[in-house]
């Protein structure tokens, strides 16, 4: 496979390359792992609102108290998340881990996980965070917060299909040849393509304190759809303005939706290039703040079963 074509493949988007096995159990986990949330949740709101001298009168505490038959399983659900979670580490060091899957799948998964563990917990724990357990949650709050945070980083910095950097040369020459489509083609006007995509000097954003320089990024994603689809509505007629919610809706014209695919592809390529630079120094930066919260967290669960074990609390 040639370079161009590899980093045409990384920039690809997600509609064309189909509905994959993987993004079907992904979609899967988080529907499975919200309607838990949301059924336990449910099922106890009255439980969870009240306050700590009516708990113990009501039908529900002998269910969902920490100890109780719920509250007791969702606590080992919640462990045996994070022990799946802390294998994600683990694949960089043992060599039979890391010939199961790839690691953008695994990382998928490890995010689904770090996202709804603290859910979990909180409903095991019935909303009631005191003691080493309370501060094992908040610092777990942290690492799932920070994963996010690392997994949209980790998105923002491309690789190839043999996991090395693409160079900044690659992405400069694919831009290149995006631009070249995007000015050969008549559907949309130059001068809107340009408005659309505008973006800051690299000067500008070389300059930028890191955290700005991530929210900067969040808010050009945020704001994407909404400039394309101020492409869109510069070329359909008014009707169409309304069944398309504005531009945000596709259209029936297949020449303006591969333009606007094109632009939104150019959007997309030129801020990453753009950010590139600063996303490796975050993502570094991620690492060292995400690892120290991530084992402390590991760590101060690990004393609270052995300590619930201990001391037979269920």
């Amino acid at each position: 496979m040639s370079t161009q074509a590899t980093v045409a493949s990384s920039f690809m988007p997600n509609a064309r390359q189909g509905i994959s096995r993987h993004r079907v159990l992904l979609v899967a986990g988080y529907v499975l792992m919200i309607a838990l949330i949301i059924g336990i949740f449910g099922y106890g709101f009255h439980y969870y609102t009240a306050n700590a001298l009516e708990r113990p009168f009501l039908e529900q505490h002998g269910f969902l108290k920490p100890s109780g038959k719920i509250g007791v399983k969702l606590g080992f659900l919640g462990f045996g998340m994070f022990a799946v979670i802390f294998l994600y580490p683990l694949r960089k060091r043992w060599a039979w881990l890391s010939r199961i899957g790839t690691t953008k799948n695994w990382l998928d998964f490890h995010v689904l996980l770090g996202v709804s563990a603290p859910f979990v917990i909180a409903l095991h724990s019935s909303f009631k965070f005191a003691g080493i357990a309370g501060m094992a949650f908040w610092i777990m709050l942290a690492v799932s917060l920070s994963g996010v945070v690392g997994r949209y980083l980790y998105n923002q910095i491309p690789r190839r299909l043999n996991a090395a950097e693409i160079s900044r040369k690659e992405l400069q020459d694919f831009r290149q040849q995006l631009s070249e489509r995007l000015a050969a083609q008549s559907v949309l006007r130059q001068a809107d393509i340009h408005r659309t995509l505008r973006l800051p000097s690299q000067e500008d954003v070389d300059r930028l304190p890191a955290v700005i320089a991530l929210i900067y990024m969040f808010c050009l994603d945020i704001l994407r759809p909404f400039r394309i689809a101020g492409l869109r509505r510069s070329v359909i007629p008014f009707p169409e303005k309304l069944t398309t919610c504005g531009g945000l809706l596709t259209t029936r014209h297949r020449n303006l939706e591969q333009a606007i695919a094109l632009a939104q592809e150019e959007a997309s390529l030129s801020k990453r290039i753009l950010f590139l630079a600063r996303s490796q120094q975050i993502f570094h930066l991620w690492h060292v703040v995400h690892k120290p919260f991530s084992y402390t967290f590991a760590l101060l669960a690990l004393f609270h079963v052995g300590l619930v074990l201990t001391m037979g609390f269920f």
